[in-house]
């Protein structure tokens, strides 16, 4: 049995309309959860599994869901190539509530313009939640788009960042390492 804790508000969402999305999760890993939407906790069920690896992919979704993506975009790490990285805006800067918000409106942009323009250069979905920025991504693109952001939470310029993401995916399309 895992356990997993994610916030109450993302409990809904997990669960799904009519439970949909749930069954949606136990059906395409073949593993059983258990939700109290009372205490926003799951109970991965990892008895009788056939594939070990299905559990830590579960783990991953609901982790991805708890941390404000879709559904439809946390299922992208059934794909064995996908993974999941969490930053916590905490290791950059004081729990200062100003300090954060600073830190994730940098990531978001004006009208979400940077965080889509992060997503369409590196081939990723990225979710600003809390205190914390997380990503789903291939795991050939994910170093790109983590040394993105780590960049850009620790302060360099927007343009800066853009220019490393767009030379390091040039070379990757290229055949060329990192």
């Amino acid at each position: 049995m895992k356990y997993i804790k994610i916030p109450m508000e993302r409990i809904a969402v997990v669960i799904g309309h009519n439970g949909e999305t749930r069954r949606d999760l136990e059906d395409k890993s073949g593993v059983r959860l258990e939700i109290d939407s009372r205490m926003g906790e799951i109970t991965i069920n990892d008895h009788n599994v056939d594939d070990p690896l299905q559990v830590l992919k579960l783990e991953s979704i609901i982790l991805a869901i708890g941390r404000g993506f879709s559904p439809e975009h946390a299922m992208k790490l059934l794909n064995d190539n996908n993974g999941l990285f969490i930053f916590n805006i905490h290791d950059y800067v004081s729990k200062k509530e100003s300090h954060v918000r600073r830190l994730k409106s940098r990531i978001i942009g004006t009208e979400g313009k940077t965080k889509h323009v992060l997503e369409e250069l590196t081939d990723s979905y990225i979710s600003v939640y809390g205190h914390t920025v997380s990503i789903i991504a291939d795991f050939v693109s994910m170093d790109i788009a983590k040394r993105a952001i780590d960049k850009l939470l620790s302060g360099s310029k927007h343009a800066t960042v853009y220019r490393f993401i767009e030379s390091n995916m040039r070379q990757l399309r290229l055949g060329g390492k990192l």
